[in-house]
């Protein structure tokens, strides 16, 4: 009997609880990358590095991206307005020669945000030998410089391709706190999915044994509720079953009383009549016997057990060849799955005496396949038309008329076969060869 594990709470508490730890995590995540990493220090230049660049004599920069000079039809806009922009206006201004009026210094507005930013700007400026006094432009920024026909030389830090070491170091912190949240979200979902799983196992289980364990009804409470309606469910299909064949046992019971009765009265016919009634009277009774077999093999199951298929199939070659039917097995690999040794047997043997019967000689093989055990049997027969394909599996229906066991029975044989591959959870197809004759094909889940 399947169980849910233990877990008790409803789906919604814990889907709920996935969500919360989830935030949770990103908050915190988010609070220790705000007070562990520091900030990222923009990069800052000196007006004499800003003059040069007009100039055309730009210096080299190794830690610092490089300036750049180009042209303009407008001024860069928006215009900072610190303190200190009109005194830097006014120097760049008196050391390039133009008038104050002409140079326009744009960038990010407002003071930095991050008072830690500052620090590490004031730490970098001391290390690089430079006064209180001098000044300076922090990035990004634009220095825009009016030219006498009215267009604008712009000097600005170079545009970074790819990410910043900042940036870097953020989307490491992300992808580390990611990995380390991997494991709780797999357990969650593991949990979360385990219950379908097991219901995804039981409908499988159920349509290979329909006498299958019923599911425990433990677990969340929806997943109690599923379980107890897949239960009933069950027990109602089992219950189906059960008077369908019970229905079909009746029937038989009861037709083989009016059959008995015809035995006595045919015995006082003449001897050319009472022959025929006793031929259909001996053909109706074989039908209800096959029937009454086919409804039973196909509604009560066997106990399934280990099988070695490749014996099996072996052994009935051997045993049909004694009799004087050509058979034969090639040699394959060993291949073992969980059947009703019973109903195979007879799957097997109904496939071999088809094929002897109506190909004149039988050639099996066994072999495994992409989680399957197949089993083919070739003959050389005529192969039936594409159109009776798969009406030949119909109880009952045959392409020749007659039902004499001479001619091949009553139709029930492939019937039979396709009723113990399917309730095995596979199935049987027959396939016209290129070259003639009938491939009969049987898959079984390993």
């Amino acid at each position: 009997m399947r169980t849910f594990g233990r877990a008790t709470a409803p789906l919604l508490v814990q889907l709920l609880t996935l969500t919360g730890l989830t935030l949770v995590a990103a908050w915190a995540m988010s609070t220790l990358l705000l007070f562990l990493l520091p900030p990222p220090a923009p990069d800052f230049y000196r007006i004499a590095e800003i003059e040069m660049t007009f100039r055309g004599a730009a210096p080299t920069f190794t830690e610092r991206r490089p300036l750049t000079l180009e042209t303009r039809d407008r001024a860069p806009r928006p215009e900072l307005d610190f303190k200190t922009i009109p005194q830097i206006r006014d120097k760049i201004a008196e050391n390039l020669g133009v008038p104050a009026s002409s140079v326009v210094i744009a960038g990010e507005r407002g003071p930095l945000s991050d008072r830690r930013v500052g620090r590490i700007i004031r730490d970098r400026v001391a290390r690089a030998g430079m006064s209180e006094e001098e000044h300076f432009l922090v990035a990004p920024f634009q220095v825009g410089v009016r030219q006498p026909d009215g267009r604008w030389r712009v000097v600005h830090p170079e545009a970074g391709f790819g990410l910043t070491a900042w940036q870097q170091r953020v989307a490491l912190w992300f992808a580390l706190s990611a990995l380390a949240m991997s494991p709780v979200a797999w357990i969650y979902a593991r949990r979360l999915s385990q219950p379908i799983q097991v219901f995804a196992d039981a409908a499988e289980r159920l349509g290979r044994d329909p006498n299958a364990p019923p599911l425990a009804v433990k677990g969340p409470a929806e997943v109690a509720t599923a379980a107890r309606a897949f239960n009933g469910m069950q027990e109602r299909l089992r219950r189906y079953v059960e008077d369908r064949t019970a229905m079909m046992g009746a029937i038989a019971h009861d037709l083989r009383t009016p059959l008995t009765r015809l035995r006595f009265r045919i015995e006082s016919l003449p001897e050319d009549q009472r022959a025929k009634y006793a031929a259909d009277l001996d053909q109706m009774e074989e039908m209800i016997t096959a029937t009454l077999t086919f409804v039973r093999d196909a509604t009560k199951a066997g106990e399934r057990t280990p099988l070695e298929l490749s014996s099996l199939v072996e052994s009935l070659c051997d045993e049909m060849a004694e009799t004087g039917a050509n058979t034969e097995v090639e040699a394959g690999e060993k291949v073992i799955l969980q059947g009703d040794p019973l109903a195979l047997r007879r799957l097997i043997a109904n496939l071999l005496e088809n094929a002897v019967k109506f190909g004149g000689q039988a050639r099996a093989r066994v072999f495994s396949d992409a989680g399957h055990a197949v089993v083919e049997i070739d003959d050389d027969g005529p192969g039936i038309p594409e159109k009776d394909a798969e009406k030949v599996f119909d109880p009952f229906y045959r392409r020749e008329p007659s039902r004499s066991r001479q001619t091949g029975g009553i139709g029930l044989g492939l019937a039979i076969v396709r009723s113990i591959a399917r309730g095995h959870g596979g199935d049987v197809s027959l396939i016209n060869r290129a070259g003639g004759g009938l491939t009969a094909r049987v898959q079984l889940p390993l």
